[in-house]
This record gives C-alpha cells, sequence and structure tokens, in this order.
C-alpha cells in the first residue's frame, strides 16, 4: 500500500485487562507507534495516518481529555527530532479551534520544521471527524464559488476531493483497526472510500510490527477491482 490509516483502539480495555490505573493504557499506546513508523517507512510506505482523537473524544471524561492533550504534546516533542532522523514529515489535520493555543503553535512549528523531508509522511488526527473534513470541504467550495474563484458546474467528486484533508497524497490503501470494533467511526470517510479494510482483536498497546506484516500480506491477497470485474482486472494487468 502506499497510504495506510490506523485507528489506534483499545488502550483502555488494555489497562483494565492488566488492571492498570485509568489512563495508563493510553500511556503504553503511546510508545507503540515509533516501531510502527519506522517499519512503514522501511517498507516504502508513502504515508501513515493515525487517529489520535477524533471529534468525537471530546465527550469522554475530562480526566481523560486532559491526559491525552498531553500525551499529544510529549508526543509531537519526542517525535521531532525522529523526523529529522528518519526524514519524515510530520502533519495534523482536524479541527484546531478547540485545542489550546500551546498545542496548536507546537503542531504548526512541528509542520513547518519538517515539511522539507521527503522519505514519508506521518499524520496524526487531532480533534477529527470525517464528517467535520467534508463539511469544511463544502464550505470552502462554497466560499470559493461566491467569490467567483470557480463555476459551481465545475463542482464534481475530483474537485471536490481537491478540498479534503490530505488531498495531496495518496488516497488510503489499507485501513487498520484495532481493538475488536468493527466500525470506521467517523474517520477518513471520503480519503478511504475504496480502502481495503483490517480489523483485528488485537488491542492497541499490544499491536506489533509483526502483525503490521500480516495486514500487508491480507491487503497483497486482496483484489482491488475499483467497480470493475475481476476479468477487466486481471486482463489490466495482463496489459500492463
Amino acid at each position: 500500500p502506499k497510504h495506510v490509516a490506523i485507528i489506534m483502539d483499545g488502550n483502555n480495555r488494555f489497562a483494565k485487562k492488566n488492571q492498570m490505573q485509568k489512563g495508563d493504557g493510553h500511556r503504553e499506546g503511546k510508545s507503540v507507534l515509533d516501531p510502527i513508523v519506522e517499519h512503514c517507512r522501511s517498507h516504502h510506505i508513502q504515508a501513515l495516518t493515525v487517529f489520535a482523537f477524533s471529534s468525537e473524544n471530546w465527550n469522554r471524561p475530562q480526566f481523560e481529555v486532559d491526559l491525552l492533550m498531553k500525551l499529544l504534546e510529549e508526543t509531537i516533542r519526542e517525535q521531532l527530532p525522529r523526523m529529522e532522523e528518519f526524514n519524515i514529515a510530520l502533519r495534523f489535520i482536524g479541527d484546531r479551534s478547540r485545542l489550546s493555543a500551546e498545542l496548536c503553535d507546537l503542531m504548526l512549528h512541528a509542520e513547518e520544521s519538517t515539511a522539507k523531508f521527503t522519505s514519508m509522511t506521518l499524520t496524526i488526527a487531532i480533534s477529527y471527524g470525517g464528517m467535520w473534513d467534508m463539511a469544511q470541504a463544502a464550505k470552502k467550495i462554497a466560499a470559493d464559488v461566491l467569490s467567483k474563484k470557480i463555476d459551481i458546474e465545475t463542482i464534481d467528486v475530483d474537485l471536490f476531493g481537491q478540498y479534503v484533508s490530505l488531498n495531496d497524497l495518496p488516497a488510503v490503501d489499507l485501513l487498520i483497526r484495532t481493538g475488536g470494533d468493527f466500525r470506521l467511526s467517523n474517520f477518513l470517510l471520503w480519503q478511504a472510500a475504496y480502502a481495503e479494510l483490517y480489523f483485528t482483536e488485537t488491542l492497541w498497546p499490544e499491536f506489533t510490527i509483526e502483525e503490521l506484516d500480516d495486514a500487508f500480506s491480507v491487503f497483497a491477497g486482496r483484489e482491488r477491482r475499483f467497480g470493475k470485474t475481476s476479468e477487466q482486472v486481471q486482463q489490466e494487468q495482463l496489459e500492463n
């Protein structure tokens, strides 16, 4: 896959299973990301996008929200030297209006200082929702129509796709969800429209590069038809 997306679910259940204190599951989960990022880079994945905090997660208990914001800040600070070491661009998507000014400044600094790196793009979704993403795209398109930058008759799927997050990256090829739930939870609804889905019972703090390789193997065995028949796909492969 060129673009892998991960819903990192199961941190709280990991803490309960191991009789840990509230919040410890999130701390354990934070350390899992580093080897996953390095493994994706070593496999020449162009983009890795991870779901750290959804727009719905604001409804969680305040202590958990505060902890997650703190861990996000720690993660960004820890990732910066690693991004430089591995030549990885770091990005963030989501509604920043509810984030603290300090966190927003840190995110912007991280984006600007790693923008020139080219080996891979790591995107962290914070305060993000797929429906929010598409609503923002529609809002921007409406503004451009009103200002006569674009004509309403030119709006189609391709144009709309230029206004959603990550529009300069390949569409999501493989979407992984840990934790045993079988849903997208409002993550990258537009970008993952034709993604292959991989669901695992493994809780995020227990997710390993070996299981990531399993997901890659499953992906390699899938036939991606994009609305065509198997015969058409096979014929195109022969011609190519």
